[in-house]
């Protein structure tokens, strides 16, 4: 099944398809399970000539068994997804590393904006770079990522990082990730935001270390000739 999927370059991607599979053969069993019962039911006790249908009040073990059994059984696989679940929801939303680089990222009609820091490794200062609908990163590093939105919700979308969140107004929203293969994959918005929704695209460029160092430097050469 994982042919299906996107290309995974995330490091916690591998996790995420796994708990998907999970799910989906899961609920998969139970929607055939329930439509092959509900097809039998109808042909079995369909309307027919000298048979009069039974009010069945429920109040026996054995008609209560059709509604606690399955309820039961139901509220045991949830409960073994969630099991399943928790730890990867605690690692990807709730345990951010404490050291990778740090980016700063603006959602706004139509547009992903990158504050990127200079080499003096503060922002607010002469030698940040804004980067428009290009988010350039190194393979194999924490990329920590700092969102806010200018105007409406958004949602940073990246499929081969199994990376999904929406930007709110007035908040900063924390994300990170580290990826693995360098290439460039696209970036959209899966929030509607606005008449220019569907132009919202951006990049994320993977480079090999060699190859971003070598971005930053024409990045900021250009940036001190164009001042």
């Amino acid at each position: 099944m994982s042919a299906w999927f996107p290309q995974n370059i995330s490091t916690y991607g591998a996790d995420l398809d796994r708990l998907f599979v999970v799910v989906y053969y899961i609920v998969g069993a139970w929607f055939v399970a329930a439509e092959v019962l509900l097809l039998y039911l109808g042909l079995r006790y369909r309307r027919r000539e000298g048979r009069r249908a039974a009010y069945v009040r429920g109040e026996s073990w054995a008609q209560l068994a059709w509604v606690l059994v399955p309820a039961v059984v139901v509220l045991g696989l949830d409960l073994a997804m969630d099991s399943m679940s928790a730890p990867v929801w605690s690692r990807i939303k709730e345990q951010r590393p404490a050291s990778g680089i740090l980016i700063r990222g603006t959602a706004k009609q139509f547009t992903w904006a990158f504050a990127y820091s200079g080499p003096d490794g503060k922002f607010d200062t002469g030698d940040d770079r804004d980067i428009e609908n290009e988010l350039h990163v190194p393979a194999g590093e924490n990329i920590l990522i700092d969102f806010r939105s200018k105007d409406v919700i958004h949602s940073f979308f990246v499929p081969t990082l199994r990376l999904k969140q929406d930007i709110v107004p007035g908040r900063t929203t924390r994300i990170w990730f580290n990826a693995t293969t360098p290439g460039r994959y696209e970036i959209s918005c899966a929030e509607l935001c606005g008449f220019g929704h569907y132009t919202m695209r951006g990049f994320l460029v993977v480079h090999d270390q060699a190859e971003y160092e070598k971005w930053r430097a024409e990045t900021w050469s250009a940036g001190k000739a164009a001042s």
